[in-house]
């Protein structure tokens, strides 16, 4: 069955032991550190694995030298550099003055880690700088390549939690995988002006890799975080999945030191929603807000304003909104129509609840781009209702297969006029997920579809009162009038079964395999 990597899931090795080692470093004190480490053994295993490679490969050649490794997004080591000579240092060794120095050597040889790397080891009392090596060395970790960056999400998502939901939420994976596969951005330069601990960026290079075949060095990142704890980890995480990115200091809203008006060919984000610490005189006159400064105590069309400004006349963008941007009345009503005048309003799409960890709400996914202005589309918005498109997880978390992501970014392609593609996998444990792309579309054109999707006029949406609300314009499905809390109770515990059976499979192998090792000793 093909390992579904849509979300953050625990490596399977993950043991309850580990676990437990774990919630030991998880603390504003310990966090940074243990994930400096585990980063120093990745660096290791990876760096080790490709010169071994490269030793087989041809043993004649002269070895690589730094230039060869950074190519390869490969982190150089130096030979005195190693994660496992700190397992053999004697007790008497100063553990922290030795670390400290290790990160320096690693900075300097790898100019894109420069400040990147945590220094306070000497800070940190022996018996716990040695009890954290112990447990990074103690994990299993996979040595495919791959894997290495999954791997290293997930204990970032576990240790640095207050870093991941920066003043919001995290961007779902899957979320993240559907602004990539809509927006397609397989050029130029990708700007996330809020960016904590970089997702968008991986996303897009995964989706490079995957699509086009071309290398992450086709596409420059280019980021922004006004938590300098969260920018240095996003730093950490861009170098194990082998990327590089201009990540920078700053509050977004006052800050701009990449220049960024007019500059970016795509712009990715999930901004902190309805946040109101903001000062609005502050952002008065600032040339990224040319619809003017937001009257209201919140902060969504101040965002939604910068991202448009950061696009070049050809850029295009995808960001998560608060749902109450869409139909945001006074100031945030008067930026909304401004915007919309532009033709730069390109698909708005309704997510249901429960796909965020922090909580059950909903959102919707926007979309700009700049050059629709020059198409037939161009008094023109694509509206999808997704809500009922999801797959269930944990309890009532929720997410989109592969399948699934595939099947809205198909409906926006017929929409601009592209052919749809059909490259995702056939996986079994997403059994009838959505309906039939072929059924549901069978001249491969873009029609309305009812309870699905609606493409609105200007016009139309101005009769709305200028709401970008989905709701609004594609049919509501039918309700069953007799049972609708029976139904709605069906679904959710149709859901949950679904859950427990996934769990309780894997739990079924587990017993079977400790009873058959049982039997051995026997």
């Amino acid at each position: 069955m093909a390992k579904n990597d849509s979300e953050l899931e625990p490596p399977p090795w993950h043991t309850a032991e580990e676990k437990r080692d774990l919630a030991k470093w998880n603390s504003s004190e310990y966090a940074v550190p243990f994930l400096g480490l585990l980063f120093l053994r990745y660096a290791e295993l990876k760096f080790l694995l490709a010169k071994k490679k490269r030793t087989q490969q041809n043993s004649t050649r002269r070895p690589w030298g730094k230039k060869e490794y950074h190519s390869k997004g490969i982190v150089y080591l130096p030979s005195h550099v190693r994660f496992s000579q700190l397992l053999m240092l004697p007790e008497t060794e100063p553990l922290g003055n030795t670390l400290e120095a290790m990160m320096e050597a690693v900075e300097s040889h790898n100019p894109d880690l420069k400040g990147a790397l945590p220094r306070n080891y000497s800070s940190i009392e022996s018996a716990s700088l040695r009890s954290m090596l112990q447990t990074v060395s103690n994990l299993a970790i996979e040595t495919r390549g791959e894997r290495f960056g999954k791997i290293f999400e997930y204990f970032l998502s576990q240790l640095a939690p207050t870093a991941q939901h920066k003043g919001g939420s995290s961007t779902p994976n899957s979320l993240a995988k559907l602004i990539v596969e809509i927006l397609e951005p397989n050029r130029g330069k990708i700007f996330d002006p809020c960016c904590g601990l970089g997702g968008m960026f991986i996303s897009c290079a995964d989706y490079l890799r995957a699509r086009s075949g071309k290398p992450p060095s086709a596409i420059s990142f280019y980021g922004q975080e006004r938590v300098e704890e969260t920018r240095l980890l996003a730093r950490l995480n861009l170098a194990v999945h082998g990327l590089c990115g201009d990540i920078r200091p700053g509050n977004t809203y006052y800050d701009n030191p990449h220049n960024s008006l007019e500059k970016f060919d795509f712009v990715l984000a999930n901004p902190p929603f309805n946040e109101d610490q903001f000062d609005k005189e502050k952002v008065q006159g600032d040339p990224r807000l040319p619809f003017g400064k937001p009257r209201l105590d919140n902060a969504n069309y101040l965002w939604i304003q910068l991202f448009y400004s950061s696009l070049n006349s050809q850029g295009r963008a995808g960001f998560v909104m608060a749902n109450s941007a869409a139909e945001g009345r006074q100031s945030d009503g008067e930026i909304r129509n401004k915007l919309l005048q532009t033709n730069a309003v390109d698909v708005i799409i309704a997510i249901g609840p429960n796909f965020f960890y922090t909580g059950p709400l909903p959102c919707s996914l926007w979309f700009l781009d700049k050059a629709k202005a020059q198409t037939s589309r161009k008094d023109q918005v694509l509206f999808i209702d997704a809500r009922s498109i999801f797959q269930p997880r944990e309890r009532t978390q929720r997410q989109f297969s592969p399948k699934q992501i595939e099947f809205i970014a198909n409906i926006v392609r017929l929409y601009r006029g592209e052919k749809p593609k059909f490259v995702a996998s056939d996986e079994a444990e997403f059994p009838n997920q959505i309906p039939d792309f072929k059924q549901t579309f069978p001249k491969r054109k873009y029609t309305n579809v009812p309870r699905l999707c609606q493409v609105a006029t200007l016009k139309e949406i101005e009769t709305q009162a200028g709401s970008l609300n989905p709701a609004r314009y594609v049919t509501v499905a039918e309700k069953n009038k007799a049972e609708p809390n029976l139904t709605k109770r069906l679904r959710s515990l149709s859901e949950e079964l679904k859950v427990l059976n996934k769990q309780a499979s894997k739990l079924e192998k587990q017993v079977a395999a400790s009873i058959a090792k049982l039997l051995e000793k026997e």
